[in-house]
Formats: structure tokens, C-alpha cells, sequence
């Protein structure tokens, strides 16, 4: 959350909610403000994290899950964009898709919330960093930040050996390039060198669209949704049947032995000597 807050010189931090209070107060903080989006972050059980992104007092919101996170300092990398810089908003060709009426609505509201609006006091005039929101095959949204490297400190860093090659193809940082703007990942190889990670990194898996503020009817809903607490309790009975099976084969094992040592016991001969046979009456 530092981190986004960090990269998002518009946001205003508040006090965290308490587990008793309902959603819809954030809208009441929001309207303090002056804020027309807000995001906020719900730990579960120590270990889930979820994510809302709402317009609000009206909506839409869009709920996710948090996975895979690593922070700026956890990640260490090595550019080092300006403090309080607007950035580029890039987005996958794939939030465009024909018919994918929830990815264009994704697509808006990301761009709405993370986009520092122009001219705003706590921002730099400047734009040297690119925000990338990639959707994969799955559905889950890979979120990138990069600084763009100017060409005289990229020559330089190639001579210091100090560019590295990134793992996924990232939209180029051009000056000229629109506050959002789409690419196909086959075309963004060839300019990925002028990018520098930055950090933080993060996956969204889209839960759920409400109409309304942190509520409200549920427009679209991702049906192979798995709950964390499903795949835990699975987790579980998969580990509950193994731990069965295997005393189940200790005890056959044990059997089979005892069954084996008593067929290769020797014969004997003094068994039956006491044994009489039946007396036939007079």
C-alpha cells in the first residue's frame, strides 16, 4: 500500500477501517476528501488479500484478489524515476477484446483511479514512468512499473552493463505517448529495452463488478473463481486421504508379513500328542 502510495502522488491515506464497520464507510471518507475513487485494501485471515477498486459515491467497483506481491525494497531493482511524476498507463490489447464488456469497464475504472489527473499540485510536470496493466490467458492482470530510460542514460547503462533484459514485454515509454494507450505484447519486444523496472509488481485476479459503491447488483462475476479458502480445505483433504491411504497400506503390509511368517513356520511333530482321538461308546 506504501508503495502504491508512493507511485500515486494524488492518493490521500486514511485510517484503516475496523472489521465491524461496513464497506459503504469508505464512501463517507472518500466524500471528506473530495475523493471520487478509492482504493481499499481487505486482509483476511492474515494471509488473503483483496483489493477494491470503486468510483464512488456511485460506482462501479471492481473486486480482485492480491496475489504475488513484492514490494520496491523487497525487489531491489535498480531504476529510479522521479518522485511524484505522472505516469504512463499502459494496457494489454486484450481489455479491448469484442464482446468483453467487463474488461472495457476494467480497463476505465484502472485508468480513472491510477491515472494522476493533470496539473495536480502533488505532481511533478514531468512523465518518466510507465504503469502496465497485462492480462494473461487466465484472466489475471499482471501490474508492471517502469521508469523510461532517456536514450543518453540508456547508452550509458549498456556500457555499464546495467540493462537487463525484463521478463514480459512492456508497452514503450515515449514522451508523446497519451496518458493510456494499448499495445500487442508481440509489438512491445523490440522497445522493451528502453524500460527499467522499478517495482512494485502485483497480480489481480478480477472477483467481481458491483453497480453501486463497495455494493450494490453484481454485474459480471468470474465464474472459475476459486476462494482461497476452498484451495486451503482441499489442501487439506488431499493430505487427510494421503495420511489414510498410507496406514491403510502399513496395516495390509503388516498383515501380509504376519500371514507369511506363519506359513514358513516349521511343522511341529509333537503337536498332536496330547490330542486323543474320540471314544467310540461301549
Amino acid at each position: 500500500m506504501l508503495d502504491l502510495r508512493t507511485i500515486m502522488p494524488h492518493a490521500r491515506k486514511e485510517q484503516k477501517l475496523d472489521t465491524k464497520d461496513r464497506l459503504n464507510t469508505a464512501n463517507e471518507i472518500a466524500e471528506l476528501h473530495s475523493c471520487d475513487g478509492c482504493l481499499l485494501f481487505e486482509a483476511r485471515k492474515r494471509q488473503d488479500l483483496y483489493l477494491w477498486v470503486a468510483r464512488t459515491p456511485q460506482g462501479p467497483t471492481l473486486r480482485f484478489e492480491v496475489q504475488n506481491v513484492h514490494t520496491m525494497g523487497e525487489l531491489s531493482l535498480m531504476g529510479n524515476a522521479l518522485r511524484g511524476s505522472r505516469p504512463v498507463l499502459v494496457f494489454d490489447r486484450g481489455f479491448e477484446a469484442h464482446g468483453a464488456d467487463h474488461l472495457h469497464l476494467m480497463k476505465e475504472l484502472l485508468a480513472q483511479v491510477f491515472g494522476v489527473p493533470r496539473e495536480h499540485k502533488k505532481s511533478q510536470p514531468f512523465v518518466d514512468r510507465v504503469l502496465a496493466f497485462l492480462l494473461t490467458q487466465d484472466g489475471r492482470i499482471w501490474v508492471r512499473h517502469y521508469q523510461i530510460l532517456p536514450e543518453v542514460l540508456k547508452e550509458r547503462a549498456r556500457k555499464m552493463q546495467l540493462v537487463r533484459s525484463l521478463p514480459a514485454p512492456i508497452a514503450p515509454g515515449h514522451p508523446q505517448l497519451p496518458e493510456t494507450a494499448s499495445f500487442p505484447a508481440e509489438d512491445l519486444r523490440s522497445l522493451s529495452e528502453s524500460l527499467e523496472e522499478i517495482g512494485p509488481r502485483f497480480v489481480l485476479l478480477p472477483i467481481r463488478i458491483f453497480a453501486g459503491s463497495f455494493g450494490g447488483k453484481t454485474l459480471w462475476e468470474n465464474s472459475d473463481y476459486i476462494s482461497p479458502n476452498l484451495i486451503r480445505r482441499a489442501g487439506r483433504l488431499r493430505g487427510k486421504v494421503a495420511v489414510a491411504a498410507k496406514r491403510r497400506a502399513k496395516r495390509s503390509r503388516r498383515e501380509a508379513q504376519l500371514a507369511e511368517t506363519l506359513a514358513n513356520l516349521p511343522v511341529d511333530e509333537l503337536a498332536d500328542v496330547f490330542e486323543t482321538g474320540e471314544i467310540e461308546p461301549v
